[in-house]
C-alpha cells in the first residue's frame, strides 16, 4: 500500500508543479480548481484500480468523490470564466514562487483529504456494509446537497442585476454565512466515517481529511479571506453588521 499511496502523491504533486508551470507562464487561475477536483477524481478511481480488490464500499466511496469533483469543479470553472478572475490570486498570479505555493498547497490539499479513500481503495480487507457506512454516506449526501443548494442560492443571487453590491442572506445563508464550507466539511466527515469500517491501526491517521478539510476552511483560506473581503465592503452597512451578529460563522444554531 504504501507504494501505491507514494505513486498518488508523486502524480498528485506532479499535475500541480506542472501545471503551476503553464498557469505561471499565462498568468491566470482560470483552471487551478478544476485541475484540484480534475486530480481528486483521477487518483480515487486510479486508486481503486490498483488496488485489484473494487468491493462494493470502494466503489460506491470512488464514485461519491467522483461525484463532488465533478459538480465542484464544473461550477468553479463556470464561475471563473463568468466572473474573469478569482480574487484570492490577485497578489500570486503576477509572481511566479507565490503562485507555486499556491499550486503546491493545492497538492496537499488533495492527498490529505484523500487519503481515507485512498487507503480505504488499495485495502485488502473487507467487511460487510454497516451502519457506519451508511451514516458516513447520509452525512455525504447532506453535506453535497447543502453545498450544491448554497453554491445555486449565490450564483442566483450575483446574476439577478437588481442585488449588485448587495450581498446574499437569504435561503441556506440565512443560516450559515459559508453554508457551501460547511457542506464540504461533512462531505469528507462522510466519506471518512464510511471507509473507517475498514481501517485499522496507524490507517486511523487519516481522519486527518476532515480535519484538515475544517481547518483549511475555518482558519486558512476560506473564511477568513471571504470574512475579510465582506467587511471591507460591507462594514459600514448596518444591515451587514446585524447579519455578522446575528448568523453564525459556520455551524448554524451556535450562535
Amino acid at each position: 500500500m504504501l507504494q501505491e499511496l507514494a505513486l498518488g502523491a508523486a502524480l498528485d504533486f506532479g499535475l500541480q508543479w506542472g501545471l503551476w508551470g503553464l498557469a505561471a507562464l499565462l498568468k491566470t487561475e482560470k483552471f487551478y480548481d478544476l485541475a484540484g477536483s480534475g486530480t481528486f477524481v483521477l487518483l480515487a478511481n486510479l486508486s481503486l484500480r490498483w488496488g485489484h480488490t473494487q468491493y462494493l464500499r470502494q466503489k460506491i466511496q470512488t464514485g461519491l468523490v467522483t461525484v463532488w469533483g465533478l459538480r465542484l469543479g464544473g461550477f468553479l470553472f463556470l464561475r471563473i470564466l463568468k466572473e474573469g478572475q478569482d480574487k484570492r490570486f490577485n497578489h500570486a498570479r503576477e509572481n511566479p514562487a507565490t503562485f507555486f505555493v499556491y499550486w503546491t498547497l493545492q497538492g496537499v490539499w488533495i492527498f490529505v483529504t484523500l487519503l481515507p479513500t485512498l487507503i480505504l481503495n488499495l485495502e485488502k480487507r473487507d467487511r460487510a456494509l454497516g451502519s457506519r457506512d451508511y451514516l458516513g454516506w447520509t452525512l455525504w449526501a447532506v453535506g453535497f446537497l447543502i453545498q450544491a443548494v448554497a453554491d445555486q442560492q449565490k450564483w442566483a443571487f450575483k446574476a439577478d442585476p437588481d442585488n449588485t453590491g448587495k450581498f446574499i442572506q437569504h435561503g441556506l445563508w440565512a443560516y450559515s454565512r459559508h453554508p457551501n464550507y460547511l457542506g464540504e466539511i461533512l462531505q469528507w466527515a462522510g466519506l471518512f466515517l464510511a471507509a473507517s469500517s475498514v481501517l485499522s491501526g496507524a490507517q486511523h491517521l487519516s481522519i486527518l481529511s476532515p480535519l484538515f478539510v475544517w481547518f483549511l476552511l475555518s482558519y486558512v483560506s476560506g473564511v477568513p479571506i471571504l470574512e475579510r473581503q465582506g467587511l471591507k465592503r460591507w462594514g459600514a452597512d448596518p444591515a451587514y453588521q446585524h447579519y455578522m451578529k446575528m448568523t453564525p460563522v459556520l455551524w448554524p444554531f451556535t450562535g
